[in-house]
């Protein structure tokens, strides 16, 4: 790694504060502080996202209970099935389409609402099923599902759903179309993010690059959290070079430019933060951090966080 900008940061911040959450979470610890439930009252469900994420999508949905209803790949381990990062299938608007509208045609035959939201997204209306507990793609994949399957009393009634839809997509020309050209099948759904209503916690964050952020910040515009998740494809999927290549993109679009904007005042603070699967470092900075002329660089204090 050559990330002088993020050294120069996190060493004159110094110690981070640290939180973690039970290994078998069901999310990581990055969504559960985006929806402001970090560290989370109840490990066993993932973050009530549903309603939020439709308005994102300008969804406009009726009252009940929704979820967020993903189109996966999952793939035979030598004794068990494990999920694929969902970002890695490439699934494309019509193929999207073509697989939502079998889906569809299952969930009213069991008399759920299914909506289309973008290709990788979908909800699907279940006020009975409230209660069931599931876990985010993110906590899930790569990992053996039995563990992050839905639980709770309308576990089996989910699972019929599930099996209908793989079912229907088995033999789909789609997929055939897929495995001929070396994509992975498009063969199963997750369930995840069941909520009631709008959570109005849910941070408001951008991906916008360090100078459109400061840009807009000059024009006075309200600061706000900016989510930097290029890496967590890489980490996900254990593929530590392109994690290597975010990581320099991420160190010339953001620290280092950071690292110049604190010395001129702008922003007049900053927080951090880092995570993994189970844990958050805070780091908080004031161009106040970076007149510490006697630290030298270091990332220690990242890497020192198991």
């Amino acid at each position: 790694m050559r990330t002088p900008g993020l050294a120069r940061l996190i060493a004159c911040a110094g110690k981070a504060s640290l939180q973690t959450i039970d290994d078998f979470s069901r999310a990581l610890s990055y969504e559960y502080w985006l929806a402001d439930q970090f560290p989370p009252a109840d490990n066993a469900n993932s973050p009530e996202i549903a309603w939020n994420r439709m308005q994102s999508l300008g969804l406009t949905p009726e009252a009940g209970h929704w979820f967020i209803l993903q189109p996966v790949h999952i793939h035979i381990a030598r004794d068990h099935l494990v999920l694929t990062d969902q970002r890695r299938l490439d699934i494309s608007l019509a193929e999207s389409r073509a697989l939502f509208e079998l889906a569809k045609a299952s969930c009213e035959e069991m008399g759920f609402q299914l909506l289309f939201g973008d290709a990788q997204t979908w909800f699907l209306r279940a006020d009975a099923w409230a209660g069931l507990q599931t876990a985010t793609v993110d906590a899930a994949s790569g990992h053996n599902i039995d563990i992050w399957m839905p639980k709770g009393e309308f576990e089996r009634p989910w699972r019929k759903l599930q099996n209908e839809i793989q079912m229907q997509w088995f033999t789909h020309d789609l997929n055939t179309q897929r495995e001929m050209r070396g994509a992975k099948v498009i063969n199963s759904v997750w369930i995840s993010g069941g909520a009631q209503a709008v959570n109005p916690k849910l941070k408001q964050y951008t991906t916008q690059t360090y100078q459109q952020h400061h840009m807009h910040s000059n024009a006075g515009a309200k600061l706000q959290t900016v989510l930097l998740d290029k890496l967590c494809e890489p980490a996900i999927s254990n593929d530590w070079a392109l994690w290597l290549d975010g990581m320099q993109e991420l160190e010339t679009n953001w620290f280092s430019p950071l690292v110049a904007g604190l010395k001129g005042k702008q922003p007049d603070s900053l927080k951090l933060i880092f995570s993994n699967a189970h844990s958050l470092a805070s780091f908080d900075l004031t161009p106040w951090s970076l007149r510490k002329f006697w630290v030298k660089p270091s990332l220690h204090h990242l890497f020192t966080i198991s």
